[in-house]
């Protein structure tokens, strides 16, 4: 198969997935993708990092969690500008035809949204899987928060594909160097 034939289909996926939307859900998915709505997340998140680790190393973490977001939004803004896809909403070929509930004029590809909140949620997973049952269940945060990109008409299906994709290689390369730093805190006996 092509790369033009992918971002075909892309864009007919786009199409069909933001076609789903109507009026009635368009302020549910504004606020899904408004980071600021995920604030209690964060703050659950926190509050659970420094129930299980401690002060010093909950705080390293957190640390290490803002060097992990830089870096992804870093990232992901050279792969745009690199790559230089126009966004849903500013191309010509279908932007007549699906809904557009937000206009952003950066490039497309690729989510930096998707990106950054699913190496953020698997780097948490993994920390704190071994004490808490559930935080699989953090997973659905970024999966709304991708989607909601598509919904509201600022990134094609490939661009939140791509950027969960390279936000899992982040969470995960990250989530090894925490062990890293932790082993070493550990030895200084940093508790």
């Amino acid at each position: 198969m092509t790369l033009d034939k992918i971002i075909q289909l892309d864009k007919e996926l786009l199409v069909f997935l933001n076609g789903l939307g109507n009026a009635h859900w368009d302020t549910f998915w504004m606020t899904i993708t408004n980071q600021l709505s995920w604030i209690p997340l964060y703050v659950l998140i926190l509050f659970l990092l420094i129930r299980s680790l401690g002060w010093k190393k909950g705080l390293a973490l957190l640390i290490l969690t803002a060097v992990l977001v830089t870096f992804s939004d870093q990232l992901t803004v050279f792969i745009k500008n690199t790559t230089a896809r126009l966004r849903p909403n500013r191309d010509p070929e279908i932007n007549e035809i699906i809904r557009i509930i937000k206009n952003n004029k950066s490039f497309s590809f690729v989510s930096g949204h998707a990106t950054t909140s699913t190496a953020v949620i698997l780097f948490m997973h993994l920390t704190l899987k071994k004490y808490y049952k559930y935080t699989i269940l953090f997973f659905i945060w970024p999966i709304l928060f991708a989607y909601s990109r598509i919904y509201i008409g600022v990134h094609f299906p490939i661009d939140v594909i791509v950027g969960a994709m390279l936000g899992l290689l982040i969470g995960f390369v990250f989530y090894k160097l925490s062990l890293k730093i932790l082993a070493k805190m550990d030895s200084k006996n940093w508790n």
